[in-house]
Formats: structure tokens, C-alpha cells, sequence
């Protein structure tokens, strides 16, 4: 048998862990982790590619008591085989056994050759429509996810990034479905941030990714985060994107105005250049606008987007505390709803605050006056700006062409 010697990982307990990974056809290999508790479902991938380098792991298994497989597929089903696990271990000390370790088996994926890449039933399941939802379903026509289909073919077809060339570093977040992973391209020395998305979701959920992969194929702006690529691994997708080292606007204090009228001028431009494709953001937060340390300023995720149908929509999607009037309303909306989120979202960045509309607040938004900048806190152009942006009457906000 051999033993896997590696470096500690950070820790907050105490804790040694034996994790024994088994090889098919092959024994085994011991891994001795420090601190158990804080192991994520990465590392532990992490480590089945070193041992075993010519197959492309995407999950493990583990036995319970009654000794059925149990998958791993994510942190949470990492978090609770450790529960599981230290139970155990808790009932063989009380007994005085001898204390085992903890055996994993992992699950590699087909050869390319076996993968059905393409025939994969993302967004042609049957669903009655008793159990779908009308605003979703109603904002998209039925060709629309026909395109999208063929798109995301054309993307998954030129090869340019697979699950074997990414190696996955940190954790950058969670959101729309997925986690999102500062990664490195091996053949390419790039690093990504690599959305993963699990497909064993909501048919509404699926048609969000669907349609955020069009999106950012269709995307060619500066200002918007910028695609290299998407690829199936069994029940999993993954879209690799720029990664933007500065984070995102919502993790930065009150800072001077010159300074955030030039990221305003940015993420002015990013949605002027959707809304000129016909597309509505639908999401537009601080969160969504991603700085890097060469001073630019791109949108990012677009998972609550959909292609516009005569400048109207009515799927109630996206981030509560930023929504319009209209859209709390449930009334149709366009364009100038998302002029409104701008400009609560820059109210927000300015006052150094969180989420200025707690959810309990909401339907203030929609019987009283807009929120206001304190007076004499800021410049009369700022306060100008974020006024005309959240005007309650839509047509009263600027246009796209007015916003500059």
C-alpha cells in the first residue's frame, strides 16, 4: 500500500484524518489530512489526480453503515460524509476498536469517445405544465431555446477547454446554480474563473444557464466579462471565464467620486452594449461589477438574463433589494428598470453600507418617495445622477443614450 504524504491543510481543529482512496483493480493509497474538518470536495479531487493522473475524476463515493454507495458531488455532500464519518470513529473510541480510515471510492468519467456531449437533455426535458412557471416560460419563445441549443453546441465544439486542463485553486463564491472556482489552464497558463453548475436542477434554472451561455457568446465589449469557453462533464457544466484578480465592487469601502464615476462610465458602457443586443441584465448589483488591478471594470453574471421580446418582460427573477418598483409590483418592465438598479447600486457603494432595502422594506419602494442621498454629503452631479436613475415613473429615468 502506498502512503500519500502531503502538506497540512489550513486548519481550525486539531484533527488527523486517514482517508483512504481506492483504486480499482489497484489497492489503495492512504492520505493523511490535518484538520479534517475544514477538507473541501476540491481538495479531495485535487489529490485523486495525483493518483490517479489518466482519469478525469468529477465525484467519489463512500459507503454508510449499511454499506450502500453514497456520492460526493459538492461541499455539502463532503460536509456530510465528515459528519458521518467522525460519528463513527466517535462510536469505535467508546468501544475501544481499532479506529479505520475513512475509504473513498472514486467515480472517473466516460472516455471522450463514450460522452454524450451533445444529446445531453439540458433544456428538452418534458415538464407538465401544471408544474412549470408561466413568467419564465412566457419570456422566452420557443425558438429561443432551439438557438440556444445550437449555440452552446457551436461552443462546446471547439475544443479549447476540458475538464483534464483545469486545475481549481480557491472557492470565489456561490450563486445562480453553481460555485465559481479561481482555476488555471494548463495548456494556456491562464487563470480562469470557472462557474460549475450542477444539471440535477429546475428546468427554470436550467433555461438562466442556457441562456447566460448564449449571452456571453454573443458578448464582444470591454466591459463585459469575457468567455473562453464551456464543456459537460456527466452531470456537470462548466463556463470559464476572465478571471478579475480586484473582486467585486460590493467587498470595497466608500471611496472618492472621481474614482467611482469612472467605474460608473464602465458599467454604463457594459449595459449600454447589452441593451444595444436587446438584452436585459436583470441582476445589476454591486456583486456584478468585477474590477481587476489594470483598472478596468467588466459586468459579470448573467444568469437572470434573457433576450428582450419587444423591450418587455415579466419573469420576476433576480436580486429583491435592487429591483424597481415595477418589477416588486409585478408590473411589466424594461430597460429603465435596470437603470434603477444602477443607481441604487452606486447609492449603496457611496453611503458604505450593505443592501440598502431589507426585504421587510420592499413595498416602501413601491408606495413611497425613492431613497435619497444625504444633502451636502456629495457632489450636486452625483446626487443629480442617482436621482434621475430612481425616479418611481420608468419613462421618467434616462434612456441608454442619456445615462452618459
Amino acid at each position: 500500500m502506498l502512503w500519500l504524504a502531503l502538506g497540512p491543510f489550513p486548519a481550525m481543529e486539531n484533527q488527523v484524518l486517514v482517508i483512504r482512496i481506492k483504486i480499482p483493480n489497484s489497492g489503495a493509497v492512504d492520505w493523511t489530512v490535518h484538520s479534517g474538518p475544514q477538507l473541501l470536495f476540491r481538495d479531495v479531487l485535487d489529490v485523486i489526480g495525483q493518483v490517479l493522473p489518466e482519469a478525469t475524476t468529477t465525484a467519489f463515493e463512500y459507503e454508510d453503515e449499511d454499506g450502500d454507495r453514497i456520492t460526493v458531488r459538492s461541499d455539502e455532500e463532503m460536509k456530510a460524509m465528515l459528519s458521518y464519518y467522525y460519528s463513527t470513529i466517535m462510536e469505535q473510541q467508546v468501544n475501544g476498536q481499532l479506529i479505520e480510515p475513512l475509504q473513498i471510492f472514486p467515480r472517473a468519467c466516460k472516455p471522450p469517445g463514450e460522452r454524450n456531449i451533445h444529446g445531453l437533455k439540458v433544456n428538452t426535458r418534458a415538464v407538465p405544465s401544471q408544474h412549470s412557471s408561466p413568467a419564465v416560460s412566457d419570456s422566452l419563445p420557443s425558438n429561443s431555446l432551439k438557438k440556444s441549443s445550437a449555440e452552446l453546441k457551436k461552443i462546446l465544439a471547439n475544443g479549447q477547454m476540458n475538464e483534464q486542463d483545469i486545475r481549481y485553486r480557491d472557492t470565489l463564491g456561490h450563486g445562480n446554480g453553481g460555485t465559481v472556482y479561481k482555476a488555471y489552464h494548463v495548456p494556456s497558463g491562464k487563470i480562469l474563473a470557472v462557474k460549475v453548475i450542477l444539471l440535477d436542477i429546475t428546468l427554470e434554472l436550467q433555461k438562466q444557464i442556457m441562456s447566460e451561455l448564449e449571452i456571453l457568446y454573443k458578448c464582444d465589449s470591454s466591459y463585459i466579462i469575457g468567455f473562453y469557453g464551456a464543456f459537460f462533464v456527466e452531470n456537470r457544466i462548466s463556463i470559464c471565464t476572465e478571471f478579475m484578480d480586484g473582486g467585486s465592487l460590493d467587498v470595497y469601502r466608500k471611496m472618492p467620486e472621481h474614482v467611482l464615476g469612472r467605474i460608473a462610465v464602465a458599467v454604463v458602457k457594459g449595459l449600454t452594449y447589452l441593451w444595444s443586443l436587446k438584452i436585459l441584465h436583470r441582476d445589476v448589483k454591486p456583486s456584478n461589477m468585477l474590477v481587476n488591478t489594470r483598472g478596468q471594470v467588466k459586468l459579470c453574471d448573467f444568469g437572470v438574463s434573457t433576450q428582450l421580446v419587444n423591450s418587455i418582460a415579466k419573469t420576476y427573477v433576480g436580486t429583491n433589494a435592487y429591483m424597481a418598483p415595477e418589477r416588486i409590483s409585478g408590473e411589466q418592465y424594461g430597460i429603465h428598470s435596470d437603470v434603477w438598479s444602477l443607481g441604487i447600486s452606486f447609492m449603496e457603494i457611496q453611503k458604505n453600507q450593505g443592501s440598502l432595502m431589507p426585504l421587510q422594506l420592499l413595498q416602501c419602494i413601491v408606495d413611497e418617495d425613492s431613497p435619497v442621498l444625504p444633502v451636502g454629503e456629495f457632489s450636486e452631479p452625483f446626487v443629480h445622477f442617482i436621482t434621475q436613475c430612481m425616479r418611481k415613473q420608468p419613462k421618467e429615468r434616462p434612456a441608454p443614450e442619456e445615462l452618459m
